[in-house]
Protein backbone atom coordinates (compact mmCIF):
# COMPACT_ATOMS: atom_id res chain seq x y z
CA UNK A 1 0.00 0.00 0.00
CA UNK A 2 1.26 3.30 -1.02
CA UNK A 3 2.57 4.95 2.28
CA UNK A 4 2.70 8.34 2.56
CA UNK A 5 3.34 9.13 6.63
CA UNK A 6 5.08 6.07 6.99
CA UNK A 7 3.79 4.16 10.36
CA UNK A 8 0.47 5.98 10.70
CA UNK A 9 -1.67 3.18 8.91
CA UNK A 10 -4.71 5.01 9.80
CA UNK A 11 -3.54 8.18 8.01
CA UNK A 12 -2.50 6.07 4.89
CA UNK A 13 -5.44 4.26 4.52
CA UNK A 14 -7.30 7.46 4.30
CA UNK A 15 -4.95 8.64 1.68
CA UNK A 16 -5.18 5.77 -0.79
CA UNK A 17 -9.34 5.96 -0.41
CA UNK A 18 -8.84 9.32 -1.77
CA UNK A 19 -6.46 8.59 -4.40
CA UNK A 20 -8.51 5.63 -5.37
CA UNK A 21 -12.01 7.34 -5.40
CA UNK A 22 -10.93 9.96 -7.82
CA UNK A 23 -8.30 12.10 -5.93
CA UNK A 24 -5.29 13.50 -7.64
CA UNK A 25 -1.83 12.58 -6.15
CA UNK A 26 -0.63 16.85 -6.76
CA UNK A 27 -4.10 17.59 -4.53
CA UNK A 28 -3.67 15.16 -1.91
CA UNK A 29 0.26 16.21 -1.82
CA UNK A 30 -0.43 19.85 -1.33
CA UNK A 31 -2.65 18.94 1.35
CA UNK A 32 -0.84 16.14 3.03
CA UNK A 33 2.57 17.87 3.41
CA UNK A 34 1.98 19.51 6.27
CA UNK A 35 0.95 17.21 7.86
CA UNK A 36 4.02 15.00 8.37
CA UNK A 37 5.03 16.14 11.59
CA UNK A 38 1.51 15.63 13.38
CA UNK A 39 1.46 12.13 11.44
CA UNK A 40 4.43 10.96 13.90
CA UNK A 41 2.77 11.68 17.13
CA UNK A 42 0.04 9.06 16.01
CA UNK A 43 -3.55 8.39 15.02
CA UNK A 44 -5.54 10.36 17.33
CA UNK A 45 -3.25 13.21 18.01
CA UNK A 46 -3.31 15.23 14.87
CA UNK A 47 -7.03 14.42 13.22
CA UNK A 48 -8.20 18.30 13.97
CA UNK A 49 -5.40 19.48 11.91
CA UNK A 50 -6.29 16.68 9.03
CA UNK A 51 -9.39 17.99 8.97
CA UNK A 52 -8.03 21.88 8.93
CA UNK A 53 -5.58 21.44 5.91
CA UNK A 54 -8.06 18.80 3.74
CA UNK A 55 -10.62 21.30 4.48
CA UNK A 56 -8.79 24.50 3.07
CA UNK A 57 -8.06 22.08 -0.04
CA UNK A 58 -11.90 21.75 -0.25
CA UNK A 59 -12.69 25.24 -0.32
CA UNK A 60 -10.16 25.81 -2.86
CA UNK A 61 -11.95 23.46 -5.44
CA UNK A 62 -15.25 24.58 -4.50
CA UNK A 63 -14.29 28.32 -5.48
CA UNK A 64 -13.21 26.80 -8.55
CA UNK A 65 -15.91 24.72 -9.34
CA UNK A 66 -18.01 28.35 -9.02
CA UNK A 67 -15.60 30.01 -10.97
CA UNK A 68 -16.74 27.02 -13.65
CA UNK A 69 -20.34 27.05 -13.22
CA UNK A 70 -20.64 30.65 -13.68
CA UNK A 71 -18.94 29.91 -16.83
CA UNK A 72 -21.34 27.95 -17.91
CA UNK A 73 -18.72 24.82 -17.81
CA UNK A 74 -21.07 22.55 -16.07
CA UNK A 75 -19.49 18.98 -16.25
CA UNK A 76 -15.97 20.67 -14.95
CA UNK A 77 -17.65 22.46 -12.06
CA UNK A 78 -19.34 18.60 -11.01
CA UNK A 79 -16.13 17.41 -11.15
CA UNK A 80 -14.38 20.07 -8.81
CA UNK A 81 -17.65 19.36 -6.60
CA UNK A 82 -17.43 15.66 -6.45
CA UNK A 83 -13.40 15.94 -5.98
CA UNK A 84 -13.98 18.15 -3.02
CA UNK A 85 -16.44 15.78 -1.31
CA UNK A 86 -14.01 12.89 -1.55
CA UNK A 87 -11.13 14.83 0.29
CA UNK A 88 -14.07 16.44 2.84
CA UNK A 89 -15.72 12.83 4.17
CA UNK A 90 -11.92 11.27 3.96
CA UNK A 91 -10.77 13.63 6.60
CA UNK A 92 -14.73 13.81 7.99
CA UNK A 93 -14.43 9.98 8.66
CA UNK A 94 -10.91 10.49 10.61
CA UNK A 95 -12.69 13.05 13.34
CA UNK A 96 -13.78 11.85 16.57
CA UNK A 97 -17.75 10.57 17.20
CA UNK A 98 -18.55 13.85 19.02
CA UNK A 99 -16.01 16.08 17.15
CA UNK A 100 -17.34 19.66 17.38
CA UNK A 101 -16.71 19.89 13.60
CA UNK A 102 -18.05 17.05 12.55
CA UNK A 103 -21.58 17.37 11.66
CA UNK A 104 -21.11 20.35 10.02
CA UNK A 105 -18.61 18.82 7.68
CA UNK A 106 -20.74 16.15 7.35
CA UNK A 107 -23.75 18.26 5.63
CA UNK A 108 -21.39 20.15 4.09
CA UNK A 109 -20.27 16.27 1.93
CA UNK A 110 -23.71 15.84 1.21
CA UNK A 111 -24.41 19.22 -0.43
CA UNK A 112 -21.67 18.80 -2.12
CA UNK A 113 -21.98 15.86 -3.78
CA UNK A 114 -25.59 16.68 -4.47
CA UNK A 115 -24.43 20.04 -6.60
CA UNK A 116 -22.49 17.65 -8.19
CA UNK A 117 -25.15 15.22 -9.09
CA UNK A 118 -27.19 18.17 -10.68
CA UNK A 119 -24.28 19.47 -12.65
CA UNK A 120 -22.85 15.82 -13.90
CA UNK A 121 -24.89 13.27 -13.04
CA UNK A 122 -28.42 12.21 -14.07
CA UNK A 123 -28.54 8.61 -13.34
CA UNK A 124 -27.86 9.34 -9.53
CA UNK A 125 -30.64 10.63 -6.96
CA UNK A 126 -30.88 11.07 -3.13
CA UNK A 127 -33.67 8.00 -2.09
CA UNK A 128 -35.25 7.53 0.96
CA UNK A 129 -36.37 3.67 1.85
CA UNK A 130 -38.89 3.74 4.67
CA UNK A 131 -37.76 1.80 7.90
CA UNK A 132 -39.55 1.29 10.83
CA UNK A 133 -41.03 4.97 11.82
CA UNK A 134 -38.53 6.59 9.92
CA UNK A 135 -36.42 6.00 6.67
CA UNK A 136 -32.84 5.07 5.44
CA UNK A 137 -30.96 8.00 3.34
CA UNK A 138 -29.55 6.29 0.24
CA UNK A 139 -28.69 7.06 -3.46
CA UNK A 140 -29.95 5.35 -6.24
CA UNK A 141 -28.19 5.08 -9.73
CA UNK A 142 -30.18 4.38 -12.34
CA UNK A 143 -28.55 1.97 -15.15
CA UNK A 144 -29.36 3.36 -18.48
CA UNK A 145 -30.78 -0.27 -19.13
CA UNK A 146 -33.90 0.58 -17.05
CA UNK A 147 -34.79 2.78 -20.34
CA UNK A 148 -35.95 -0.44 -22.41
CA UNK A 149 -36.67 -2.91 -19.46
CA UNK A 150 -36.76 -3.30 -15.80
CA UNK A 151 -32.91 -3.76 -14.89
CA UNK A 152 -31.62 -5.84 -11.84
CA UNK A 153 -30.48 -3.75 -8.81
CA UNK A 154 -27.66 -4.38 -6.26
CA UNK A 155 -27.80 -2.84 -2.87
CA UNK A 156 -24.32 -1.68 -1.33
CA UNK A 157 -23.55 -1.48 2.24
CA UNK A 158 -21.23 0.40 3.83
CA UNK A 159 -19.03 -0.93 7.22
CA UNK A 160 -17.98 0.60 10.77
CA UNK A 161 -16.71 3.81 9.86
CA UNK A 162 -18.05 4.64 5.62
CA UNK A 163 -20.66 6.46 3.92
CA UNK A 164 -23.04 5.93 1.30
CA UNK A 165 -20.90 8.91 -0.38
CA UNK A 166 -17.93 6.65 -0.50
CA UNK A 167 -19.52 4.04 -1.81
CA UNK A 168 -20.68 6.74 -4.55
CA UNK A 169 -17.13 8.28 -5.07
CA UNK A 170 -15.82 4.81 -5.18
CA UNK A 171 -17.15 4.55 -8.98
CA UNK A 172 -18.98 1.20 -8.41
CA UNK A 173 -22.21 2.42 -9.49
CA UNK A 174 -21.33 3.43 -12.40
CA UNK A 175 -19.31 0.34 -13.62
CA UNK A 176 -22.51 -1.60 -12.61
CA UNK A 177 -24.60 0.69 -14.99
CA UNK A 178 -22.30 0.41 -17.77
CA UNK A 179 -23.05 -3.94 -17.43
CA UNK A 180 -26.99 -2.75 -17.17
CA UNK A 181 -27.48 -2.86 -13.28
CA UNK A 182 -28.30 -0.17 -11.40
CA UNK A 183 -26.78 0.20 -7.62
CA UNK A 184 -28.88 1.57 -4.43
CA UNK A 185 -26.12 2.96 -1.82
CA UNK A 186 -27.69 3.28 1.64
CA UNK A 187 -26.43 4.76 4.95
CA UNK A 188 -27.74 1.70 7.03
CA UNK A 189 -28.07 2.30 11.07
CA UNK A 190 -24.94 2.72 12.36
CA UNK A 191 -23.32 4.58 9.56
CA UNK A 192 -23.75 7.94 7.60
CA UNK A 193 -26.40 9.76 7.86
CA UNK A 194 -28.27 7.63 9.44
CA UNK A 195 -26.13 7.59 12.38
CA UNK A 196 -25.54 11.27 12.20
CA UNK A 197 -28.11 12.81 11.14
CA UNK A 198 -31.17 10.22 12.55
CA UNK A 199 -28.84 8.67 15.62
CA UNK A 200 -30.25 5.10 14.02
CA UNK A 201 -27.34 2.53 15.72
CA UNK A 202 -25.82 -0.66 14.52
CA UNK A 203 -27.81 -4.11 14.97
CA UNK A 204 -27.24 -7.63 14.82
CA UNK A 205 -30.17 -8.83 12.81
CA UNK A 206 -29.02 -6.53 9.57
CA UNK A 207 -32.12 -8.41 7.34
CA UNK A 208 -34.45 -5.83 8.99
CA UNK A 209 -32.39 -3.81 6.73
CA UNK A 210 -32.57 -6.52 4.15
CA UNK A 211 -36.56 -6.56 4.22
CA UNK A 212 -36.52 -2.25 3.93
CA UNK A 213 -34.29 -2.19 1.13
CA UNK A 214 -35.95 -5.15 -0.74
CA UNK A 215 -39.35 -3.28 -0.31
CA UNK A 216 -38.45 -0.24 -1.85
CA UNK A 217 -37.13 -1.92 -4.67
CA UNK A 218 -40.25 -3.69 -5.34
CA UNK A 219 -42.26 -0.56 -5.63
CA UNK A 220 -40.04 0.29 -8.79
CA UNK A 221 -41.26 -0.05 -12.06
CA UNK A 222 -37.25 0.14 -13.23
CA UNK A 223 -35.45 -2.61 -10.57
CA UNK A 224 -36.17 -6.04 -11.83
CA UNK A 225 -37.70 -7.14 -8.41
CA UNK A 226 -36.31 -11.27 -8.28
CA UNK A 227 -33.05 -9.76 -9.50
CA UNK A 228 -31.57 -7.96 -6.69
CA UNK A 229 -28.32 -8.16 -5.04
CA UNK A 230 -26.51 -7.55 -1.99
CA UNK A 231 -22.90 -6.54 -1.46
CA UNK A 232 -21.14 -5.12 1.75
CA UNK A 233 -18.26 -4.29 2.57
CA UNK A 234 -15.51 -4.03 5.41
CA UNK A 235 -18.38 -4.51 8.64
CA UNK A 236 -20.49 -5.00 5.61
CA UNK A 237 -18.70 -8.46 5.18
CA UNK A 238 -21.08 -9.57 8.39
CA UNK A 239 -23.94 -7.25 7.48
CA UNK A 240 -24.50 -8.22 3.59
CA UNK A 241 -24.10 -12.61 4.50
CA UNK A 242 -26.41 -12.34 7.80
CA UNK A 243 -28.87 -10.18 5.81
CA UNK A 244 -28.70 -13.26 3.22
CA UNK A 245 -29.61 -15.91 5.31
CA UNK A 246 -32.91 -14.89 5.86
CA UNK A 247 -34.05 -12.29 3.84
CA UNK A 248 -34.90 -15.05 0.70
CA UNK A 249 -35.92 -12.14 -1.88
CA UNK A 250 -32.10 -11.67 -2.68
CA UNK A 251 -30.72 -13.21 -5.42
CA UNK A 252 -27.33 -12.89 -4.77
CA UNK A 253 -24.55 -11.97 -2.29
CA UNK A 254 -21.32 -10.15 -1.73
CA UNK A 255 -18.70 -10.15 1.28
CA UNK A 256 -16.41 -7.25 0.15
CA UNK A 257 -14.08 -8.34 2.87
CA UNK A 258 -14.98 -10.60 5.19
CA UNK A 259 -15.87 -9.96 8.81
CA UNK A 260 -16.81 -13.68 9.69
CA UNK A 261 -16.42 -12.63 13.22
CA UNK A 262 -16.41 -9.03 14.17
CA UNK A 263 -16.69 -9.90 17.55
CA UNK A 264 -13.37 -12.33 17.96
CA UNK A 265 -11.53 -8.93 15.87
CA UNK A 266 -12.45 -6.90 18.89
CA UNK A 267 -10.94 -8.95 21.85
CA UNK A 268 -7.83 -8.78 19.70
CA UNK A 269 -7.76 -5.26 19.12
CA UNK A 270 -8.06 -4.59 23.03
CA UNK A 271 -5.13 -6.92 23.07
CA UNK A 272 -3.33 -4.14 20.76
CA UNK A 273 -3.57 -6.94 17.11
CA UNK A 274 -4.66 -5.73 14.23
CA UNK A 275 -4.69 -2.35 12.98
CA UNK A 276 -7.84 -0.23 13.46
CA UNK A 277 -9.43 1.85 10.43
CA UNK A 278 -10.03 4.43 12.04
CA UNK A 279 -8.72 7.18 15.32
CA UNK A 280 -10.34 6.74 18.18
CA UNK A 281 -11.07 3.88 17.72
CA UNK A 282 -13.34 2.84 20.74
CA UNK A 283 -15.18 6.08 20.90
CA UNK A 284 -16.07 5.08 17.71
CA UNK A 285 -17.47 1.98 18.14
CA UNK A 286 -18.97 2.35 20.74
CA UNK A 287 -20.90 5.40 19.06
CA UNK A 288 -21.88 2.84 15.97
CA UNK A 289 -23.33 0.54 18.05
CA UNK A 290 -24.98 2.95 20.80
CA UNK A 291 -23.51 1.99 23.94
CA UNK A 292 -21.65 3.64 26.32
CA UNK A 293 -19.84 0.70 28.54
CA UNK A 294 -16.54 -1.33 26.71
CA UNK A 295 -16.73 -4.24 28.46
CA UNK A 296 -20.87 -4.76 27.92
CA UNK A 297 -19.66 -3.84 24.66
CA UNK A 298 -16.98 -6.67 24.38
CA UNK A 299 -19.75 -9.33 25.84
CA UNK A 300 -22.45 -7.66 22.87
CA UNK A 301 -19.95 -7.93 20.40
CA UNK A 302 -19.70 -11.91 20.50
CA UNK A 303 -23.05 -11.96 18.44
CA UNK A 304 -21.67 -9.92 15.41
CA UNK A 305 -20.61 -13.57 14.31
CA UNK A 306 -21.85 -15.62 11.15
CA UNK A 307 -21.28 -19.09 12.57
CA UNK A 308 -24.61 -20.73 12.17
CA UNK A 309 -25.39 -17.86 9.84
CA UNK A 310 -23.48 -18.38 6.36
CA UNK A 311 -24.90 -22.23 6.04
CA UNK A 312 -28.44 -20.60 5.93
CA UNK A 313 -27.54 -18.68 2.59
CA UNK A 314 -28.82 -20.52 -0.58
CA UNK A 315 -27.77 -17.55 -3.11
CA UNK A 316 -24.68 -17.51 -4.68
CA UNK A 317 -22.03 -16.11 -2.96
CA UNK A 318 -18.75 -14.22 -3.23
CA UNK A 319 -16.19 -13.11 -0.63
CA UNK A 320 -13.51 -11.50 -1.79
CA UNK A 321 -10.60 -10.54 0.65
CA UNK A 322 -7.28 -9.05 0.66
CA UNK A 323 -4.40 -11.34 1.62
CA UNK A 324 -1.88 -8.54 4.13
CA UNK A 325 -5.69 -7.54 4.94
CA UNK A 326 -4.30 -5.82 8.73
CA UNK A 327 -7.50 -5.09 10.30
CA UNK A 328 -9.48 -8.82 9.33
CA UNK A 329 -7.26 -11.89 9.33
CA UNK A 330 -7.80 -13.56 6.32
CA UNK A 331 -9.05 -16.75 8.23
CA UNK A 332 -12.59 -15.32 8.53
CA UNK A 333 -12.60 -14.62 4.48
CA UNK A 334 -12.06 -18.87 4.55
CA UNK A 335 -14.47 -19.44 7.37
CA UNK A 336 -17.28 -18.14 5.75
CA UNK A 337 -16.30 -20.00 2.43
CA UNK A 338 -15.95 -22.99 4.42
CA UNK A 339 -19.33 -22.60 5.67
CA UNK A 340 -21.40 -21.55 3.18
CA UNK A 341 -22.28 -24.88 2.48
CA UNK A 342 -25.42 -24.36 0.75
CA UNK A 343 -24.78 -21.55 -1.98
CA UNK A 344 -25.02 -22.69 -4.97
CA UNK A 345 -22.67 -20.80 -6.74
CA UNK A 346 -19.77 -20.30 -3.76
CA UNK A 347 -16.70 -18.06 -4.53
CA UNK A 348 -13.97 -17.37 -2.84
CA UNK A 349 -11.41 -14.34 -4.43
CA UNK A 350 -8.24 -13.72 -2.17
CA UNK A 351 -6.32 -10.60 -3.91
CA UNK A 352 -2.50 -10.50 -3.53
CA UNK A 353 -0.14 -7.96 -3.28
CA UNK A 354 1.51 -8.57 -6.56
CA UNK A 355 -1.92 -7.82 -8.36
CA UNK A 356 -2.63 -5.33 -5.92
CA UNK A 357 -6.03 -5.23 -3.62
CA UNK A 358 -4.43 -6.68 -1.18
CA UNK A 359 -5.30 -4.45 1.88
CA UNK A 360 -8.49 -4.18 3.82
CA UNK A 361 -11.42 -4.07 1.05
CA UNK A 362 -8.61 -4.16 -1.62
CA UNK A 363 -8.29 0.24 -0.81
CA UNK A 364 -4.86 -0.08 -1.73
CA UNK A 365 -6.29 -1.24 -5.30
CA UNK A 366 -9.73 -0.36 -5.50
CA UNK A 367 -10.94 -0.24 -9.09
CA UNK A 368 -9.15 -3.58 -9.38
CA UNK A 369 -11.20 -5.26 -6.82
CA UNK A 370 -14.55 -3.31 -8.23
CA UNK A 371 -14.10 -4.02 -11.63
CA UNK A 372 -13.98 -7.97 -10.41
CA UNK A 373 -16.87 -8.05 -8.18
CA UNK A 374 -18.93 -6.02 -11.08
CA UNK A 375 -17.86 -8.93 -13.72
CA UNK A 376 -19.19 -11.78 -10.93
CA UNK A 377 -22.04 -9.85 -10.71
CA UNK A 378 -22.83 -9.35 -13.90
CA UNK A 379 -21.95 -12.61 -15.14
CA UNK A 380 -23.85 -14.23 -12.16
CA UNK A 381 -27.22 -12.30 -13.05
CA UNK A 382 -27.05 -13.66 -16.35
CA UNK A 383 -26.26 -17.47 -14.90
CA UNK A 384 -29.34 -17.27 -13.29
CA UNK A 385 -31.17 -16.05 -16.57
CA UNK A 386 -30.04 -18.79 -18.18
CA UNK A 387 -31.28 -21.20 -15.27
CA UNK A 388 -35.02 -20.13 -15.03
Amino acid sequence: MFEYFPGNYVWNLAVVAALNSGGTIDEVDRACRPLKDAAAAGTDAGTGDFLRVWTELTDSLVAQGEVAEKAGHRRTAGQFFARATNYLVNAERMQGAHSAERLATYQRCLDLLQRSFALNDPLTTRVEIPYEETSLPAYFTRAPAADQAPAPVMILWNGLDSTKEHQYLSGFSHELAERGISTLMVDCPGGGEALRMQNLTARIDTEAWATACVDYLETRDDVRADRIGLAGWSLGGYYAPRAAAFEKRLALVVAWGANHDWGAVQHARLQREGEHPVPHYWEHVLWVWGHTDIDEFIDFADGVNLDGVVEQITVPFLICHGEHDRQIPVRYARRSYEQAVNSPKRELRIFTREEGGAEHIGLDHLPHVSSYIADWVTDTFAGLDTTR
